[in-house]
């Protein structure tokens, strides 16, 4: 199964380092509790949709952008968990 909240920490996580910021600078920013912001960042928490609004701000990236991040995670995640299809032997020997 796909964890949502995890897959959401990862990209938040990544995007707050490609910047440079720290977990303080962040959490200053977005006046958000450093200690909640690490929770979400490794998947322990679930982020409101304002707080995340917040994040989004102090990271100073768009929402769709970390929306869009996490829905192609899913979608590799979700590929990636499918039962494995009949090989062409299979579909060779129907024919």
């Amino acid at each position: 199964m796909v964890l949502f909240r995890r897959l959401l920490g990862d990209v938040l996580r990544a995007k707050r380092m490609q910047r440079g910021l720290t977990l303080r600078e962040v959490s200053a920013e977005a006046r958000v509790s450093l200690g909640y912001i690490s929770e979400i960042e490794r998947g322990q928490k679930e982020a409101s949709s304002e707080l995340l609004a917040s994040l989004c701000a102090a990271l100073d990236v768009p929402l769709s952008e970390v929306l869009h991040d996490v829905s192609s995670l899913v979608a590799v995640e979700e590929t990636a968990s499918l039962p494995v299809e009949a090989g062409p032997e299979v579909v060779a020997s129907a024919a």
